[in-house]
C-alpha cells in the first residue's frame, strides 16, 4: 500500500462526503492492487466506526475519545501514547492493548480509563495511522522455529520470522542485517521480514552511513523511472524561453558555495549580483535556479522529491532530493545560460530593505567561488588576477559594506547568532539549526546567510500581501524549563545571566546569553548546549513567529528548491503569479500593478489567481505540510545519529584515556560530563563512585557524599576516564579520576 491511513484520513472530513474515486486520485492509486487496498482500508475504518458511508461516499465520524498520538515504548513493555498538543497528558497503553502497533507508530488511541491526579489516563490502540518501522536493523539467530531476526531496538517487542529471498540466511546468522518488514504482527501470527543486506558481524563492523540509512529507512538510490525522467530533461535553454524573461547575462554574477571538490557543492542553485542605483542605494540580486521550470507537478521526479522531502547530509555522503543528472541540467554553472527566479532587494544606507521585486530571469555566472576562495579574496585588490579584479570588488562591497549593515539591523531588532565549529552547513539560510550560525574560520558563511535570509522575508511578505497560499517556517520560543539548567551552569561558571521574564523567552535573551557565553571559561561547551535548547523549525501554511531569526511577520523558505521540496512548492507559487496572475481588478481598468513588486502591496483588492489555480495550489501546499515536517524530523534524527556514531567510534578508540571535562547535567543516577576538547558527552554513573554514598540534592543540582562531603555539581570540572562505549546506542560510560575529588569539595558549600 503506497499510502498510509494517516494520508487517507487527511483527505476526509466530518462535514463533507468524499467518493472513493476522488480518494483514488488524491492518494495516487495507479493499479488494481492499490485500489483494492484502498477499499479494504475504507471498509475496515467503517467497521470500527472511524468512517461512515452514505450513498457510496465516506466521511469521518468525530469521536472525542479517539486521540491521535505517537507511541513511545520501553524494552519492558511500558508504552505511552504521546499527543501532539502541548500540555496534553500522555496516555498509558498496556502491552495487551497495543494490538500490532510498534514503538514510534502514529496511532489513534481510544481512552478507556480517565486519568487521576496521580495516574495517567489509559488507552487502547484502535488504528495504526502510520508505521515508523518499514524496515529495521536486527541480529539473526537460529531457533527451533526457524531463523529469526531480533531487532536491535529493544523497544520493538517482536521477533520476526525471516523468509528465504536469495540471501543465504545461514551466512546471516549472528550478523547485523537490514530487514524489510513484509508483514506486521497479525493476531497470533508473528511479523515476517526478509534480509535485504548483511552489514557485518556487529555494529562496529558496519559503516556508519549504512547503519543510519538502514535504521531510518533512507533510500540511497533512485527508482529507474525517476532516473529516466532526469535524463530526459532539456540540456539547453531555449531562445524562446530567454525572450520571455528579463535578461541579466551582462551583469557581473557570482556564486559562492562550499568546496568545489566536495560532493556537498555539486548543486549550485544561488547566485548574487550587486549594483548601485541612481539614487545611491544598493540593489542586491539573489538569483535562484528555476527548478520548477524543469520539474513538472506529479511527474516521477516531483513525486520522488515529495517523498524524500529534503536532502539529507551524512558527513561526506549526501542523500539528495533529485538525481545527479538534475543538478547537471539545473545548477548554475559558469559561462552557461541559466534560468532563474530573481529577487532584487533595494537597501538604503542603513541596510534596510526599502523595496523589492521578483522576476523570472536568465543569468550567466561569471565566477564560481568556494567559501574558502571568497574568504581569501576579501580585502585584496592589487594582487589578484585582472579577470578577478571586478569580482573581488563586488565581494568587498557585499561582505564589508552591505552584509554588515544588514546584520546590524537584525541585531538591533533583537536577533542573535550561534558560534559553531562546523565549517559548512548544507543550506545557506537558517537551515536545520533555525538560527544564523557563525564560523570563526569562515566569516563569509554567516554574512552570506544574513543576505539570503532577506529573500525569505521578502517572499513571505509578498505572498501575504497578494493573499496567496504559501509555506512558512516557524520556530516557537524555548520554554524556561528547557534552558534553566543551562543558565544555572553558566552562573556556576561565574557568569551573571538574568532574563527579563521567565514567562516569555525572547530572542534578545539569547543575544545576551551568547554574548556572555563568549566571555566564559567554557564558550564551546556552553554554545554547544545552547544549540540544543532551540526548538525545531516547522513548516506551516500560516505565517508565524520564527524565534531564531527574531522574525514575527513570517518567513518563507525559497532559496533551496533543489534541496528542499518546500522551496520548490514556493517557487511554483511565484511562477503562478507570473503566468496566471491578474494585475488589475477587471479588464476595463486602464492601469495595473506590478505583481512582482512590493509596490503592489496595499493596492490589491481582487483575487490575483484564478479560482482553479488558487484552489489547486492551496490543496497541494496544505496537504504536504505534515509530511514535510516528518521528513525534516527524520533528516535531523539521521544526521544526529550519524554524528553520534562518529563520536562513539572516536571515543571507542580512546577507551582508557583520561580527559578534562565539565559537568553539564546532574541526576540521581549520576552526572553527565562534556569532554571539552571533543564536545563529546558521557555519563559517570553513581555506582562508579566507590569512595562514598552519594545523595542527590535537586535544589543544588548536585550529588553529595554523605561522609566526605565531596560534591559534584553543574559547572564542576573533573578528570574522567573513558570506561566503555556502546557504539550502536552511542552511550559513553566514564569514571572519575580520584585526584579531582578535593577540587569538587572546595567548589560547593552545601547544607548538611
Amino acid at each position: 500500500m503506497n499510502f498510509s491511513i494517516a494520508a487517507l484520513l487527511f483527505h476526509l472530513s466530518d462535514n463533507k462526503l468524499i467518493a472513493p474515486k476522488v480518494l483514488e486520485k488524491r492518494l495516487g492509486c495507479q493499479d488494481d492492487e492499490d485500489i483494492q487496498k484502498l477499499h479494504i482500508a475504507l471498509d475496515a475504518l467503517e467497521r470500527i466506526g472511524v468512517l461512515v458511508k452514505e450513498r457510496g461516499k465516506y466521511r469521518q465520524v468525530p469521536d472525542q475519545d479517539l486521540v491521535e498520538a505517537k507511541l513511545r515504548c520501553s524494552s519492558k513493555g511500558f508504552c505511552f501514547a504521546i499527543q501532539n498538543l502541548e500540555d496534553a497528558e500522555d496516555i498509558y497503553v498496556r502491552e495487551s492493548h497495543l494490538g500490532s502497533a510498534w514503538n514510534g507508530d502514529r496511532v489513534l488511541v481510544k481512552v478507556i480509563k480517565q486519568g487521576t491526579r496521580r495516574r495517567s489516563p489509559e488507552g487502547e490502540v484502535q488504528v495504526i495511522l502510520e508505521r515508523s518501522n518499514p524496515s529495521l536493523l536486527a541480529r539473526v539467530k537460529h531457533t527451533d522455529q526457524g531463523v529469526k531476526a531480533v531487532p536491535l531496538d529493544d523497544r520493538l517487542l517482536f521477533e520476526l520470522d525471516l523468509q528465504q529471498n536469495g540471501e543465504k540466511l545461514d551466512e546471516a546468522v549472528d550478523h547485523l542485517v537490514h530487514v524489510e518488514v513484509l508483514r506486521y504482527p497479525l493476531g497470533s501470527y508473528p511479523p515476517i521480514g526478509r534480509v535485504t543486506r548483511i552489514l557485518g558481524a556487529n555494529a562496529e563492523d558496519a559503516a556508519d552511513t549504512d547503519i543510519v540509512c538502514c535504521k531510518h529507512d533512507l533510500p540511497r538510490t533512485f527508482p529507474e523511472p525517476v532516473l529516466e525522467a532526469a535524463k530526459a530533461l532539456p540540456k539547453k535553454v531555449r531562445k524562446t524561453e530567454i525572450n520571455q524573461r528579463r535578461d541579466l547575462r551582462e551583469l557581473l554574477t557570482l556564486t559562492i558555495e562550499g568546496n568545489p571538490e566536495s560532493a556537498n557543492s555539486e548543486f549550485v542553485e544561488n547566485a548574487f549580483t550587486l549594483e548601485k542605483t541612481e539614487a545611491g542605494q544598493w540593489q542586491l540580486g539573489i538569483h535562484i535556479a528555476d527548478i520548477a521550470h524543469y520539474i513538472a507537478p506529479d511527474s516521477p521526479l516531483d513525486e520522488e522529491a515529495k517523498r524524500r522531502g529534503t536532502g539529507i547530509y551524512l558527513g561526506d555522503t549526501i542523500l539528495p532530493l533529485f538525481p545527479e543528472t538534475v543538478a547537471h541540467h539545473c545548477a548554475l554553472q559558469p559561462g552557461q545560460e541559466s534560468l532563474t527566479i530573481s529577487l532584487f532587494l533595494t537597501l538604503d544606507e542603513t541596510g534596510q530593505v526599502v523595496e523589492f521585486e521578483i522576476q523570472p530571469t536568465v543569468i550567466q555566472v561569471d565566477h564560481q567561488l568556494s567559501y574558502q576562495e571568497a574568504q581569501s579574496l576579501l580585502g585584496r585588490s592589487n594582487d589578484v588576477e585582472s579577470d578577478r579584479a571586478a569580482a573581488v570588488e563586488k565581494l568587498n562591497q557585499l561582505f564589508f559594506t552591505v552584509a554588515p549593515l544588514v546584520k546590524s539591523q537584525r541585531i538591533q531588532q533583537g536577533g542573535f547568532e550561534i558560534d559553531l565549529s562546523e565549517a559548512h552547513l548544507p543550506n545557506k539560510d537558517e537551515g536545520r539549526l533555525g538560527a544564523i550560525a557563525v564560523s570563526s574560520s569562515l566569516p563569509v558563511l554567516s554574512l552570506l546567510t544574513e543576505l539570503v535570509v532577506l529573500a525569505g522575508k521578502a517572499v513571505a511578505s509578498h505572498i501575504q500581501a497578494l493573499s496567496l497560499p504559501g509555506i512558512y517556517r516557524i520556530q516557537p520560543a524555548p520554554e524556561f524549563t528547557e534552558i534553566e539548567d543551562l543558565l544555572r551552569l553558566g552562573n556556576n561558571l561565574g557568569l551573571d545571566i538574568e532574563l527579563e521574564s521567565e514567562q516569555e523567552i525572547r530572542p534578545q535573551d539569547y543575544q545576551n546569553i551568547t554574548q556572555q557565553f563568549a566571555q566564559s571559561s567554557a564558550p564551546k561547551v556552553l554554545t554547544h548546549l545552547l544549540k540544543s535548547t532551540l526548538k525545531p523549525v516547522r513548516y506551516s501554511h500560516q505565517p508565524g513567529f520564527h524565534f531564531g531569526l527574531a522574525e514575527r511577520e513570517g518567513y518563507t523558505p525559497c532559496v533551496s528548491p533543489g534541496r528542499r521540496y518546500a522551496d520548490l512548492l514556493v517557487q511554483r507559487v511565484l511562477k503562478a503569479i507570473f503566468e496566471s496572475g491578474r494585475d488589475r481588478r477587471h479588464s476595463r481598468a486602464k492601469e495595473g500593478v506590478n505583481l512582482g513588486s512590493s509596490s503592489s502591496h496595499g493596492k490589491i483588492n481582487w483575487k490575483v489567481l484564478p479560482s482553479q489555480v488558487y484552489s489547486h495550489l492551496e490543496t497541494q501546499l496544505s496537504s504536504v505540510i505534515s509530511h514535510l515536517n516528518e521528513r525534516e524530523k527524520l533528516a535531523i534524527d539521521a544526521e544526529t545519529d550519524q554524528e553520534g556514531l562518529q563520536k562513539a567510534e572516536q571515543m571507542k578508540e580512546r577507551t582508557g584515556q583520561v580527559f578534562q571535562g565539565l559537568i553539564t547535567g546532574v541526576q540521581s543516577y549520576g552526572f553527565f560530563v562534556e569532554i571539552e576538547e571533543l564536545l563529546v558527552e558521557g555519563l559517570v554513573h553513581v555506582s562508579s563512585l566507590k569512595d562514598d554514598w552519594y545523595e542527590y540534592r535537586s535544589r543544588h543540582a548536585c550529588l553529595v557524599g554523605r561522609k566526605n562531603r565531596i560534591a559534584y555539581r553543574l559547572g564542576s570540572r573533573v578528570k574522567v576516564q573513558v570506561k566503555s562505549v556502546d557504539y550502536y546506542r552511542q552511550q559513553i560510560d566514564l569514571v572519575t579520576v580520584s585526584d579531582d575529588a578535593s577540587v569538587n569539595n572546595e567548589e560547593l558549600n552545601v547544607e548538611g
